[in-house]
């Protein structure tokens, strides 16, 4: 059976390519997407599924019912596009001009949708049902996912899996990782309220320059000596804005950065500390402060057994590709919300390969991946529903499902 979903989804490779370069060219940005959401219905319609559409926004959820009964297994792609300017020299470059598929969105749906036309052709040997869950609007927080999940798409849902190709691992690479994957990343902006002056009399103003400096290197002890050594925190300055001349104080001050943790309490630990060393700054220097914290995506966490066992049938059913752990690392990723309502994993699939030009980072102006990514990720995803026995052997003659 495994075998012959393969073939099935190799069979269709040429059209998957075409649906990914259809959508590379037509690029949409996170909230704004309007095309996308309606070629993926139209194309889930046409193959027989239930198709919502509007789903907590921009989402589709498509849904392929077995003729057995059996557990429901999700499957989910996302399809935002980043505001970037698309430098590659390529048939299928971006034809909207300031927008592009920077990270690998148009390889997840397409993949996504080769592998709902081959299940569409097996419906007869389905025990339960698949859902389809296309997402909008990944690459902002808050992302779509937690509006798809509260307008119900994991309903009845015993387990999801979701992929990301990845531009770090060669093609032919698929990569799992069990517990904390990706990290929560949440913003701080810090806007200081000092009192201007001439810069060669320092001590008739309140310099802000001075506060932030001071604070930014205190910032960087809540990692080193308010957190857990043992436990993953990092927090980045990576704005800092005051004044224009070179002899001048100038009246105020602000900085941004970013905090990435694995661990909730750890998150809460930060903010609260930030908020005291802002504190004892005004209290130390005089200034005013104001602090805006903002929570974002949530981390990501792998549950154990659903990753071991798909990693498992990876390393059987595709053992000529190199299966390999994910370290885990600080990026963040919405489907993290999914994991904490139902169990799943998420894993990645290496897209890099320089003969075709795919060697640069994700949200690079020239980021391209090796296509035949779309079929690996196609053939994990197919394997995540034997996770949960979601076929049944045939009753009659076989078929052939490619046609």
């Amino acid at each position: 059976m495994i075998k012959t979903l393969f073939q099935a989804l190799d069979d269709l490779h040429p059209e998957m390519v075409d649906l990914r370069r259809d959508l590379h060219m037509h690029p949409e940005l996170s909230n704004q997407e309007k095309r996308t959401p309606q070629l993926i219905a139209d194309y889930l319609t046409q193959l027989g599924l239930d198709v919502k559409t509007n789903v907590g926004g921009n989402g589709v959820v498509g849904y392929l019912t077995g003729d057995h009964p059996g557990k429901t297994v999700a499957l989910r792609a996302d399809f935002d596009a980043l505001p970037m300017q698309d430098e590659k020299n390529v048939p299928y470059k971006s034809r909207i001009d300031g927008v592009t598929h920077a990270c690998g969105h148009d390889v997840h749906t397409a993949a996504l949708l080769g592998v709902a036309k081959v299940l569409s052709k097996v419906k007869h040997q389905l025990a339960g049902t698949v859902v389809f869950i296309h997402q909008f609007a990944e690459e902002v927080a808050p992302g779509g996912a937690e509006r798809m999940i509260a307008d119900g798409c994991l309903e009845g849902v015993d387990a999801i899996y979701g992929a990301h190709v990845w531009s770090e691992n060669e093609v032919g690479e698929i990569l799992f990782n069990e517990g904390y994957t990706m990290a929560a990343a949440d913003t701080f902006e810090i806007d200081i309220l000092g009192k201007g002056g001439h810069g060669a009399l320092p001590h008739l103003a309140i310099d802000p320059v001075v506060a932030a400096s001071q604070l930014v290197v205190s910032i960087q002890q809540i990692a080193s000596r308010s957190v857990d050594p043992l436990k993953s925190v990092v927090i980045t300055v990576g704005s800092f804005h005051s004044g224009e001349a070179l002899n001048v104080i100038p009246d105020s001050a602000s900085i941004k950065g970013t905090v990435r943790t694995y661990d909730e309490d750890v998150r809460s630990i930060v903010e609260k500390k930030l908020r005291d060393l802002v504190k004892r700054l005004e209290c130390q220097t005089g200034a005013k402060a104001k602090v805006d914290y903002q929570y974002g995506h949530t981390s990501l966490y792998n549950h154990p057994a659903q990753t071991k066992e798909l990693k498992q049938l990876t390393e059987t059913h595709l053992a000529e590709f190199d299966i390999k752990r994910k370290e885990p690392f600080m990026g963040a990723e919405d489907f993290a919300y999914y994991l904490q309502d139902a169990p799943g994993t998420f894993f990645f699939v290496g897209g890099k390969n320089k003969e075709v030009n795919a060697d640069y980072p994700h949200h690079h102006p020239k980021f391209d991946v090796d296509e035949n990514t779309l079929g690996t990720i196609g053939k994990v995803m197919l394997l995540s529903l034997f996770n949960h026995n979601l076929f049944i052997e045939k009753t009659k003659e076989k078929e052939d499902i490619a046609h």
